[in-house]
């Protein structure tokens, strides 16, 4: 374990170290995690095929050895027709690169990042460790006061506890319709893993059992990758980018987690006609906690920030 503590040390030191020397340049740090997140899913896809055999997922001339060999603007070139075309495909890739864009237009600096991650062995590190990594980094990016990106991030001891109180059980479907980086359907997952030994059960808590939506991309790229690296949705992923208050929930779930948006509804969203909901009212919270009500199952339980 000590190995384990070391090596997440170690690399979450690396991947903030080299946030500084980014925020030097301007680039944020939510725009660095970001990139690290495009760039990471294409090196574990060559890890794949490297050390397990398997057949990439990437488009031939848009994978990891496609972009680790050059520099220069060619390097961004390449880096922006692969996130281009990335963001157009199906599945568990297309949620990850959801109108992905590149933020380190520097081409030295994108090497950097590169460079750092093709040092390190992603897929063969374990699953806890590399999502602690992720999940430390999503933290700190969180109490980031200049990234905004605490509205993202619930205080992970504030989800334990709901989680706890609300003692989800395995074989039950859970959805949080505000969903950030994904912190109440992890916590819930943990949670629910020991469970059970049946396969059948936990194949469905990995690949059924769990839906998220949020409508910001890049808060939904950081969700999936979050999930997907403690080996959660790896083919199709739970997290979908849509705005929840649009449309009457399509299936009831057992159980709702959530802390969604307070305040009055963003200006340029779609206005909701929802012939379902109680009462008419640009009030979100008020919005989010009818669409709640109306996902649960009779017999349902939620907790809710």
């Amino acid at each position: 374990m000590a190995t384990n503590n070391t090596t997440e040390q170690s690399l979450t030191k690396k991947v903030w170290n080299l946030a500084t020397t980014l925020a030097g340049q301007g680039i944020g740090f939510t725009d660095y995690i970001t990139q690290l997140t495009y760039l990471l899913f294409l090196k574990m896809d060559a890890e794949n095929v490297e050390f397990f055999g398997m057949e990439s997922a990437i488009p031939a001339g848009y994978r990891w050895e496609d972009l680790i060999s050059l520099d220069g603007l060619e390097l961004v070139w390449q880096y922006e027709e692969t996130l281009k075309l990335l963001s157009k495909q199906d599945n568990l890739i297309g949620t990850i690169y959801t109108k992905a864009q590149n933020k380190i237009d520097k081409p030295v600096y994108l090497k950097k990042v590169i460079t750092m991650i093709d040092e390190e062995q992603w897929l063969i590190m374990d699953g806890d460790v590399k999502g602690a990594i992720y999940e430390s980094i999503l933290e700190k990016n969180g109490q980031d006061k200049k990234s905004g990106a605490g509205q993202y991030f619930t205080p992970r001891p504030l989800i334990q506890a709901m989680v706890d109180c609300i003692n989800p059980q395995m074989g039950e479907t859970v959805c949080d319709p505000a969903c950030g980086t994904g912190g109440f359907l992890l916590t819930a997952y943990d949670y629910m893993k020991g469970q059970s030994a049946s396969k059948e059960k936990r194949d469905f808590l990995r690949d059924k059992a769990l839906h998220g939506v949020d409508n910001t991309p890049l808060v939904v790229t950081l969700a999936s990758m979050n999930l997907y690296l403690h080996g959660i949705g790896t083919d199709r992923s739970p997290i979908v980018c849509e705005d929840s208050l649009e449309k009457e929930p399509s299936t009831l779930v057992d159980v709702i987690l959530a802390n969604p948006p307070f305040g009055t509804r963003p200006a340029g969203s779609v206005d909701i006609n929802r012939p379902d909901f109680y009462v008419e009212t640009k009030n979100n919270q008020l919005n989010f906690l009818q669409h709640m009500m109306l996902m649960l199952k009779t017999g349902g339980r939620a907790a809710v920030v």
